[in-house]
């Protein structure tokens, strides 16, 4: 059965950082955000909805010892649309990270009303 999600980036939040990125880690982006389009129940190690925000989710990826987040959200259901992403130093998300993300979403939703 496939659930097929279709995964874009919004502008280039993702895209900046993502070209930066080494291969390998590039490899495991794109294997996470091909378990986000072909899987139903994303496991939460990849795929989390953060709370408190109204439908802001992170992808997660680790790579060794390093952590990377990309935020993303929904939209017309089935589209996942990649935000901002970062670096992971520390527990906690680093709130100017999470309020550019809220930022992106909002611009994202505010130019894709009909």
């Amino acid at each position: 059965m496939n659930y097929d999600r279709q995964v874009i980036a919004y502008k280039n939040y993702f895209l900046d950082f993502y070209g930066e990125l080494p291969d390998n880690v590039q490899a495991k982006i794109e294997w996470t955000l091909n378990l986000i389009r072909v899987t139903r129940q994303v496991p939460e190690k990849y795929f989390k909805h953060l709370e408190g925000t109204k439908g802001l989710y992170e992808i997660r990826v680790e790579v060794g010892s390093n952590i990377y987040r990309i935020f993303s959200f929904f939209d017309k259901g089935n589209l996942v649309v990649l935000g901002n992403a970062f670096q992971k130093k520390t527990q906690k998300t680093p709130k100017q990270e999470l309020e550019k993300a809220l930022k992106i979403m909002e611009e994202y939703l505010n130019e894709n009303k009909k």
